[in-house]
């Protein structure tokens, strides 16, 4: 069975099965004749960039899933779950016959990937805004000149834009800001649940251990063009709402060898005068337990050192037992010095009191290893860490005093772990469910620890809720933190903004103020509604209900995503 584009759509191509929209025989007829470019040539044409790089150069890897059960023997463990009681109430989909087979791991024919439009000319003026930290009844014209911030003025009836002049911006009362980022986001298993391709993996019970299971049957499906097919979904999603920046996780392992890795830096590349992609290549599959142990360890430590590749990840809770789960955070570590990466660790997924957190055996090596100096500029970031929201006041000073000045930032991952934390037994009636993600803001304020949250999964059996855009995270987190004031909504915003970007080692700031010098990328946000009607005054306003509306400049360039093929306009 193929499926195939029956519209398209700024942010995301609409699938559907064939004889909806055209007869069986037209949709032959299409298919041979791209065929028939493909294998002609005819298919590029001038000026384009040719067959894409990822399948020229995909590495052949191992797709069986012979290991799912003994990986999921070990995740099981770090979650404190019995493996036969969970899967017994799990139905796995079979494919009887090898054309049932061919349907499952067929893949799904697209057009060219969605356009990324840079403006020609850069902007040298914005006019009539407003600012982070300013007086919300005035509004300010700014000023650029290779990307910097040169002046910012008070806005006057007199200060107005020429017509059709593409070096100015009218503001039109909109918010200027520091762009988006996604500190923590899977790029290669979004939009599972969405996409028909694997329309037979959906969830039914809603626990950790069915996520993982749909997850691992969708990985030995993965394709070449499945996973760019939804990196770019994602991908373009993410930069229409201000994202200019982001960390993405691509998984390497026996199931998957390299094909995560591979759609990764071809979406790196592909995007790159439109968001900065940070690849972490990232070890879901367990390092030291299981019979794919060496060779998952092996291929990590390959994809490590490929050029593109930013970030080294790992998993530790995965393992069979807790001597494994130390070893797997040593080796961890150990790459990333060697290799001189980032680090980053999906820690402490439960929330077990009676379990020590394994944050302190990874506190303890950074520091024995000396990590600070021998690391330098690299940083350190703590995904999910949930067991750590049942600390009292006297551990989290404690924690603290450990880490000394390690550059370490706790990342929580709300609609995660909302979805899959907490869940209350059959026999308490849903009394009790603890919100069960980091405490950012009293973790930063009270406790004076680095930590932002972000949006993690999208789409699929872990998340089924949510979207790409971190704005929206930041509204829902009002109610997650029970985060209301003014100053609440300053710091929502940096947590998806400039905090972000600190975690991942791509900024320098925390302030939201736009001020002179300043350079980095901008999200001009529209004050209006849609109906003409109210406006959004004040940045608060913004956070409790994000307009959709929004400009996002790069380097001075005018970012706008359209669909066709991606292109990259040089400056002349």
């Amino acid at each position: 069975m193929k499926w195939y584009l029956q519209e398209k759509d700024p942010h995301r191509e609409f699938l559907t099965r064939p004889n909806q929209t055209k007869t069986r025989e037209e949709h032959t007829k299409q298919l041979q004749q791209l065929k028939s470019k493909t294998a002609t040539g005819d298919s590029t044409k001038k000026g384009d960039r040719g067959p894409d790089p990822f399948s020229l150069s995909l590495i052949k890897s191992v797709t069986s899933g012979q290991n799912s059960s003994k990986v999921a023997k070990a995740v099981y463990y770090g979650h404190g779950i019995e493996l036969k009681e969970e899967m017994s109430s799990v139905q796995f989909p079979r494919a009887d016959t090898p054309e049932d087979n061919a349907k499952l791991t067929s893949d799904v024919h697209i057009d060219e990937p969605s356009e990324v439009h840079i403006s020609e000319k850069k902007i040298t003026k914005i006019l009539n805004i407003k600012l982070a930290y300013r007086d919300p009844d005035k509004t300010w014209d700014i000023s650029l000149k290779n990307d910097t911030v040169t002046s910012i003025d008070p806005h006057t009836s007199r200060s107005h834009a020429p017509i059709a002049n593409p070096e100015i911006l009218n503001g039109d009362k909109g918010f200027l800001l520091p762009s988006l980022c996604h500190p923590h986001i899977h790029l290669d298993k979004c939009f599972l649940l969405s996409d028909p391709k694997y329309s037979d993996l959906f969830i039914q019970k809603g626990d950790f251990a069915e996520a993982l299971s749909l997850t691992s049957q969708a990985k030995a499906r993965f394709t070449p063009n499945d996973l760019l097919r939804r990196g770019r979904w994602l991908v373009k999603e993410s930069v229409a709402a201000g994202v200019t920046c982001m960390r993405a996780f691509v998984e390497i392992d026996a199931t998957v060898g390299f094909k995560c890795l591979e759609a990764g830096l071809t979406l790196k590349e592909q995007y790159r005068d439109a968001c900065h992609i940070q690849i972490c290549a990232f070890a879901q599959d367990p390092i030291f337990s299981g019979e794919s142990a060496a060779e998952n360890s092996n291929l990590m430590e390959q994809a490590v050192q490929r050029e593109g590749v930013d970030v080294i990840g790992s998993t530790p809770y995965v393992e069979a037992d807790e001597a494994r789960m130390r070893q797997n955070i040593h080796w961890a570590i150990v790459i990333a010095m060697k290799y001189e990466k980032h680090l980053d660790m999906h820690l402490d997924y439960n929330l077990d009191a009676s379990r020590e957190p394994i944050t302190y055996y990874v506190i303890d090596v950074l520091q024995k290893m000396d990590w600070k100096r021998k690391a330098r500029d690299k940083k350190i970031v703590l995904g999910h860490c949930t067991r750590l929201t049942l600390f009292t006041s006297d551990q989290w000073y404690d924690l603290k005093r450990r880490m000394g000045d390690l550059p370490i930032s706790f990342v929580g991952l709300p609609t995660s772990d909302l979805f899959m934390m907490g869940r209350p037994t059959e026999d308490n009636s849903g009394g009790e469910r603890p919100r069960g993600t980091l405490q950012i803001p009293q973790m930063i304020n009270e406790f004076h620890l680095q930590g932002t949250f972000g949006v993690n999964n999208v789409g699929n059996a872990f998340t089924p809720q949510g979207c790409c855009d971190s704005l929206s995270l930041a509204s829902m987190c009002v109610g997650v933190y029970q985060a209301g004031s003014k100053r609440d909504a300053e710091t929502l915003y940096e947590y998806v903004s400039t905090r972000a970007k600190l975690a991942i080692g791509y900024g320098d700031q925390c302030a939201l103020d736009v001020k002179e010098g300043d350079k980095g990328d901008l999200v001009l946000v529209s004050a209006s509604a849609y109906n003409g009607g109210r406006l959004w005054d004040t940045l608060q306003d913004v956070i409790n209900d994000p307009p959709r509306d929004r400009s996002i400049l790069r380097w001075s360039h005018i970012v706008r995503i359209s669909t066709g093929k991606c292109t990259r306009i040089d400056e002349t």
